[in-house]
């Protein structure tokens, strides 16, 4: 009787949990990716020097105005603040940093965008960032890319100047 009571006991038990991990759902792929892009960009290197998690927003047909408006706060992405690493210290276009992670928001203009670096960390967008913890805010020039670009895209080149680019605009972002 115990034999069975056990035997019961314990097909009853992984009943319950064969039934909790079958139900498990997964979300859908994110209508804006997250990516990540470092520098050096080499899979083979661990050593980096910095690193930029974000996420990629689409314009699907909507202006680069109406998703980064002119003269307001931007993440510099969706969904959560990008977030920048750098591994040891830098000057970040005229700007000494010390290294570590801060997020990285910008503020569209027509010729230059202000770029921002905040140590206020796990932020969602742009709704809870404090000027005060502003490290650094510099303004690059805006040049105009040769075609559209569907996708908001950052890329670091060898000189470790930081590209961000979308719509007809990009943005270099001097880094030494």
């Amino acid at each position: 009787m115990k034999k069975t009571l056990s035997i019961l006991s314990i097909l009853i038990f992984v009943v319950i949990i064969s039934n909790q991990v079958i139900a498990q759902e997964f979300k859908g792929l994110d209508k804006s990716p997250m990516d990540v892009t470092s520098f050096p960009n080499n899979y083979r290197v661990s050593d980096k020097l910095i690193k930029i998690i974000y996420s990629r927003p689409q314009l699907k047909g909507r202006s680069l105005a109406k998703l980064a408006p002119v003269g307001k706060k931007w993440r510099t992405g969706a969904n959560e603040a990008t977030e920048i690493t750098f591994y040891k210290d830098v000057v970040f276009g005229n700007v000494p940093v010390k290294a570590g992670t801060y997020t990285l928001y910008t503020i569209p203009g027509t010729k230059e965008w202000k770029v921002i670096l905040s140590s206020q960390l796990n932020v969602w967008g742009v709704y809870f960032h404090k000027p005060e913890n502003d490290v650094a805010t510099i303004v690059v020039p805006v040049a105009k890319a040769k075609e559209s670009i569907e996708v908001f895209s950052i890329s670091i080149d060898k000189d470790m100047t930081i590209h961000m680019g979308w719509g007809e605009s990009i943005l270099s972002i001097p880094v030494k």
